[in-house]
């Protein structure tokens, strides 16, 4: 691996690792390319080039992997769970849940029971695809 395919990855993990810490917050792609170290475009292009995915659906599916646990773990509306987790409407919300995850958050919290597993395989298995 050259110098420069690692230096780019090193900052492209700098990037994700700043939406994995600060995904309640509203970041968007000029805030990340700014921790980069890079443009706007071409952080897009090599975000999606590395990760597989934009930086936009990344993190979106960050949020919606915090608000299965929310969803699983307490009772707090989904209302509340939605802005916790970072979303500026419920009905944005649901229906990027629901295309993630393949069912509504409601439906989602009626299905999923927290069971006495260690955490790692809850995520793991309740991991959207």
């Amino acid at each position: 691996m050259s110098r420069a395919t690692e230096d780019t990855n090193r900052r492209m993990l700098r990037a994700r690792d700043t939406m994995d810490r600060d995904y309640a917050r509203p970041l968007d792609v000029p805030a990340l390319a700014r921790v980069a170290h890079v443009s706007p475009a071409h952080f897009a292009r090599t975000f999606r080039a590395t990760f597989g995915e934009t930086p936009h659906r990344y993190l979106q599916r960050r949020r919606v992997e915090r608000a299965m646990y929310l969803l699983r773990e307490t009772d707090r509306s989904v209302t509340d769970i939605a802005f916790e987790v970072g979303f500026g409407s419920p009905g944005t919300f649901s229906r990027t849940f629901r295309d993630i995850v393949g069912s509504s958050p409601r439906a989602y919290r009626k299905e999923a029971v927290a069971a006495a597993v260690p955490t790692c395989f809850t995520m793991a298995w309740t991991r959207p695809a």
